[in-house]
């Protein structure tokens, strides 16, 4: 029996449980976190990398442009693979084009710094586009990229070397978590114990360790997508956030605040791609390779297994397809492909339990994380910590 005592566990070593330890460790508390397995495995390092506050709504625009600050903040002190080159939305047709000028005109109220490319501007800055697909794009260039297999690793190593107040325990599941009348204690497996005076939950997909009758009932969808990486391809030029009319089409800032919006169709050639959930989104790694991706199918938290962890051909090759249509290089030298998973609910942008003001539940950020959980946790650590 091990008992040593904290101001905050953190249970959970993806992204937004690390900026809630590092919220905290910010504010001077003693933080212990905890990473069920070797290494963090799950959503974090199976996405995109892209951090795109000009995709979200809401507050969300808000934790995405304070996430902005943050990265930068860190990678002025340490390299945790920020780059600054940019984000842009490709529209290919007239229904894109209008919503793009929409989204400008929202922004320009707002203050947040963007730019229209006209077609010329969009072939001359990203020759690697196909100049039958491109029409005109709109250009963040404050926003940033990370590298999805690298950031979370750089970040904990970060916080090791600046904070002595910060101990993170990889293979270490959680197995228990309870109030104690004056804090909470965590058990591990392996029966070692932490007692803590307040304890955080990022629990991303993992249903069952912890609190399972209270995450099937919650409401939650998890949603697979299926990625693919080429092989390194440096002298191809389309650096930054590559995103096309079906994300356009898609993403939360289009939705909300463009008034054509509700009144889109879907072409004939969208049809099958949008059955999938499919939107192309391309973000060149820094060794040269292109993320490429993503669709999204989905199950509730009791059939979370029946999605498998199979990828379907049929899936990569209409993405692919689509891929050929906007970019002309060859996308087929493929390096790997691989399934993420990560929890999202219909109504809710984030799912918060508090039990006795001691076990502080906070996940199911959905698609977000990346680009939101930095701003996010700085509020939310603020919060339970009282400050």
């Amino acid at each position: 029996m091990n008992t040593k005592h904290y101001d905050l566990i953190v249970i959970g070593g993806g992204i937004l449980g690390t900026f809630h330890a590092y919220h905290a460790l910010k504010l001077g508390k003693k933080v212990l976190q905890l990473e069920k397995d070797n290494y963090p495995v799950g959503s974090t390092v199976r996405n995109f990398g892209q951090v795109v506050p000009s995709g979200m709504s809401g507050v969300w625009f808000d934790y995405g442009v304070r996430g902005l600050e943050i990265y930068q903040e860190i990678q002025q002190q340490f390299d945790i693979s920020v780059r600054n080159n940019g984000t842009v939305y490709i529209a290919s047709d007239d229904e894109e084009q209008n919503l793009i000028h929409e989204l400008k005109a929202h922004y320009d109220t707002l203050g947040y710094q963007q730019e229209l490319l006209g077609k010329a501007e969009v072939l001359a800055k990203y020759p690697a586009i196909r100049d039958t697909y491109a029409k005109e794009a709109i250009f963040f260039k404050q926003e940033v990229s990370v590298e999805p297999a690298m950031m979370i690793y750089r970040l904990q190593e970060f916080m090791q070397a600046k904070f002595e107040g910060y101990t993170l325990m990889c293979n270490s599941p959680v197995i228990d978590c309870t109030p104690t009348g004056n804090g909470v204690e965590v058990r591990v497996s392996g029966n070692r114990t932490y007692q803590a005076d307040k304890a955080v939950l990022c629990n991303g997909y993992e249903f069952k360790l912890l609190f399972p009758e209270l995450f099937a009932s919650s409401g939650q969808v998890i949603s697979k997508l299926q990625m693919m990486r080429t092989v390194p391809m440096p002298e191809v030029a389309l650096e930054g956030n590559i995103l096309t009319g079906l994300t356009i089409r898609r993403y939360e800032s289009f939705e909300d605040y463009c008034p054509s919006f509700k009144y889109l169709t879907t072409p004939d050639h969208y049809k099958e791609l949008k059955e999938w959930g499919i939107h192309l989104l391309f973000k060149k790694a820094v060794d040269g390779s292109f993320i490429i991706g993503d669709s999204h199918e989905y199950a509730d938290v009791a059939h979370f297994d029946d999605l498998g962890f199979n990828v379907k051909q049929h899936i990569n090759e209409l993405m692919l397809k689509e891929g050929e249509r906007i970019v002309n290089f060859n996308l087929r030298d493929m390096g790997t492909t691989w399934a993420g998973y990560y929890p999202q609910h219909p109504t809710e942008h984030i799912l918060e339990y508090n039990i006795e003001d001691c076990i502080h539940i906070r996940t199911c950020i959905g698609g977000k994380g990346m680009t939101a959980s930095a701003g996010y946790t700085e509020a939310s650590m603020k919060s339970i910590l009282g400050h």
